[in-house]
């Protein structure tokens, strides 16, 4: 579409989970609900519009062994965008992907800079691995780097255990946590067991990732607290393989990741039920395909989320806990058109008909 086209999308726009409404135009890459006038050079998409889906837990420019190129890394947002996701966080990477912000082509990134970890206690190649006594210096040096967000290790396997074990001592994460809010970033941290979740959420973490091991107790704490949690069920339906692969050496942690995969559902529905944010994130990049941000709203719909909310943690919830607008005027034009309605059933997002970035049709 050139610069001076209009791109007019009609049929059922949803700028809220109940706001219908019937059109909207596409001028100067932006959104209008008036109609422009004059207008020449005018495409027509047809179809049930929806905000540009968001990943909120991706990582482009990481695969299983640590960064990648700028080829594979492109081939990463590529293949997000392809499945309509426009918005990613990237909650934690190695790579240095500010690059992409130059191309219009390519989703929006918000970066959480590089995980933070305990020695030895994360994937090799991932993480800036440090001791408590420099866990401030390393999350004020993300902060500074990232968009608004840093990421920790919090747990991870103690091999002296044998088990999953918290990274950090509860004082170091209160002042690094403190130290990222007064720069103005958020904090989220990887968490699979139960054992580390009361320390960082009382220290004032703002998301909690995977969150496996929230319990009935902690809920209730997560939930006056406003900690969200982005449980990537995609990634959680590893565990029975990861648990296979430790019998044998880690026999302790191989029960407790089996024990947190059987559970999964029941927690995600206990956390939305009691009110804890919950949204979409994949885990791609690790050892996950990118391209699954429908496959992870399947996961949340069969964990007993409603349809429409399960699509809001992907859409407009998501949008506005990230500071991104969705369908409004003047907004940048980043939206995606289905056959069907996504809300009556969310496996129609697994097929985009047409994808809008930035006011040009991509896909």
């Amino acid at each position: 579409m050139s610069d001076h086209a209009v791109l007019h999308v009609k049929g059922r726009v949803l700028a809220g989970p109940e706001d219908v409404r019937d059109e909207l135009w596409v001028v100067g890459g932006r959104i209008s609900y008036d109609r422009p006038a004059g207008a020449r050079d005018v495409r027509t998409v047809e179809g049930w519009a929806l905000p540009g889906l968001v990943d909120a837990h991706c990582h482009v420019g990481l695969d299983a062994h640590g960064p990648v190129d700028a080829a594979t890394a492109e081939k990463q947002a590529l293949t997000d965008r392809g499945a309509g996701t426009l918005l990613i966080r990237d909650a934690g990477s190695p790579s240095d992907t500010r690059w992409i912000d130059d191309r219009d082509d390519l989703p929006e990134i918000v970066r959480a800079g590089r995980h933070i970890a305990r020695t030895r206690r994360y994937i090799r190649n991932y993480a800036w691995e440090i001791e408590p006594e420099d866990l401030v210096a390393y999350v004020a040096q993300e902060a500074r780097r990232g968009d608004g967000w840093v990421k920790l290790v919090g747990d991870w396997i103690d091999r002296g255990l044998g088990d999953l074990a918290p990274c950090w001592p509860r004082e170091a994460v209160e002042a690094a946590i403190a130290e990222a809010h007064r720069l103005g970033a958020r904090v989220t941290a990887h968490c699979f067991a139960e054992s580390s979740l009361r320390d960082l959420v009382e220290a004032g973490i703002d998301c909690v990732e995977h969150a496996t091991g929230l319990t009935d107790d902690l809920v209730p704490l997560f939930a006056e607290r406003g900690v969200a949690i982005v449980p990537t069920l995609v990634n959680i339906a590893t565990f029975p393989r990861l648990a296979a692969g430790g019998d044998e050496k880690f026999p302790r942690w191989s029960a407790h990741m089996r024990r947190l995969h059987e559970r999964r559902y029941d927690t995600v529905r206990g956390a939305y039920d009691a009110g804890v944010p919950v949204y979409v994130g994949t885990d791609a990049g690790g050892s996950l395909a990118h391209g699954l941000v429908a496959a992870e709203v399947a996961e949340l719909v069969t964990a007993g989320i409603p349809p429409v909310e399960a699509v809001s943690a992907t859409t407009w919830g998501a949008r506005a806990w990230l500071g991104r607008p969705g369908l409004e005027e003047g907004a940048p034009a980043d939206l995606v058109v289905y056959e069907a309605d996504p809300r009556a059933d969310v496996r129609v997002l697994a097929a985009p008909r047409r994808v809008v970035l930035r006011g040009h049709v991509v896909e």
